[in-house]
């Protein structure tokens, strides 16, 4: 989208016309149509009252999450052991205390759930969509829990906005949840192709968040241009479904083809496809080479983004990653496979081919919108040619032993 000539179109209008910066903080001066139409856009493209905009979800996840933690004096966390780091961070902010859960087991959630008192204000964190290994969470059977035992929730839907259901609101709207929701992240860059992120809910907890959050109050707000081009892209989003369409093809052909080579694929019902090597060294090497050899850019995952020992490649195909590239990634990862002497298991069947989750999971990729997560594939080639900012890591070691990327 961040090359979609509407966007493109938006974006060179709102520069003409209001400048390229925002000149100032939301507060003070730096709020303009563009900021306030945008807002608009996304409460009603997760069907909220309000939304509240970031300039990046790293930022709208750690300040919101830590800010709650001011508004609610004896406010407890519970934590997705697979969490990101912004929303790690926010609760670390927040100085209340957390409990984790295991990563998507509602059985110990509700086992720590219990144990609080009912009337003491309670706060459930967690995603979507799990970015490393394409796991998607028991959106509804949370939401159970939380009517249960009187707990808001929380959801990081940045894997998701763009790519799941019909409007692309992301994995609650997908499974008719989204209004249980009462607060939903998401950012504008990935599926939107633009900058920055939000929150969603109900006003008077994004009033809160805009009165009292610091990482919104003290920064200058998401200069004009951003507006346009992010609105311009959610609202062609919300009418085209032929992005998602072609991006559920084109996952589903590359589990195929990938799995039939007999490349070790970890199973995924997302359109994120992990290919696990099992070693940090041959890991980077193999993406050297799939950019000096073969012109295709693949970002390399090792510790402590994954645990050691599961080092992988993480391939996210797009609605531009044609058969014909496709093709092109197998036959060049199985050349370096043999050339860095790891093994190939060719299935017998596409239905055993080692996962017995592969049949199932290439079921759910043709009957379900996908997810977005950050393209991780690149093919640099006259078919389709984009460019990836950089990724930092950042781990929080009383959190869990392995955290997630800091891409938002």
């Amino acid at each position: 989208m961040s090359q979609h000539p509407q966007v493109i179109q938006e974006v060179e209008k709102a520069l003409h016309q209001s400048g390229a910066g925002a000149g100032g903080t939301r507060n003070i001066s730096g709020t303009n149509p563009y900021h306030v139409r945008l807002e608009k856009s996304l409460a009603d493209l997760h069907k909220k009252e309000s939304s509240l905009l970031f300039s990046s979800c790293y930022v709208a996840n750690a300040t919101t999450i830590s800010t709650l933690g001011s508004i609610f004096h004896d406010l407890v966390i519970f934590s997705d052991e697979k969490n990101h780091a912004s929303l790690i961070d926010g609760m670390r902010q927040s100085r209340k205390e957390k409990h984790v859960f295991k990563h998507n087991d509602v059985h110990h959630l509700e086992e720590l759930l219990k144990k609080q008192d009912f009337d003491r204000p309670k706060l459930i964190v967690f995603e979507s969509v799990y970015s490393m290994d394409g796991a998607i969470a028991p959106i509804k059977e949370i939401c159970d829990l939380a009517d249960k035992y009187n707990a808001l929730t929380f959801l990081d839907e940045v894997h998701a906005v763009g790519l799941y259901g019909e409007r692309g609101a992301g994995v609650a709207e997908r499974d008719g949840v989204m209004h249980r929701i009462d607060l939903i992240s998401g950012t504008l860059g990935k599926a939107f192709g633009n900058f920055g992120g939000y929150i969603a809910g109900s006003r008077t907890l994004t009033d809160a968040i805009r009165s009292l959050g610091a990482g919104f109050i003290f920064t200058t707000s998401l200069p004009p241009t951003v507006c346009a081009g992010a609105y311009a892209s959610i609202e062609y989003l919300k009418k085209s479904s032929e992005e998602r369409r072609l991006q559920q093809e084109h996952a589903a052909l590359l589990k195929k083809v990938l799995g039939e080579a007999g490349l070790p694929l970890v199973p995924s019902v997302t359109h994120i496809v992990p290919v696990l090597v099992g070693d940090p060294r041959k890991c980077k090497r193999i993406t050297d080479l799939l950019l000096e050899r073969y012109r295709i850019y693949v970002q390399p995952i090792n510790y402590p983004t994954v645990p050691k020992g599961t080092e992988r490649l993480r391939l996210t195909p797009g609605p531009k990653h044609t058969p014909e590239l496709i093709y092109k990634l197998r036959d060049a990862l199985v050349e370096l496979w043999k050339e860095e002497r790891l093994p190939l298991h060719p299935p017998k069947s596409a239905k055993n081919h080692g996962h017995e989750q592969f049949s199932e999971n290439l079921s759910s990729f043709v009957t379900h919108p996908l997810e977005h997560a950050k393209t991780s594939v690149f093919f640099s080639s006259s078919h389709y040619e984009r460019k990836e900012q950089g990724h930092s890591v950042y781990t929080l070691e009383e959190h869990s032993s392995v955290q997630t990327e800091v891409d938002c």
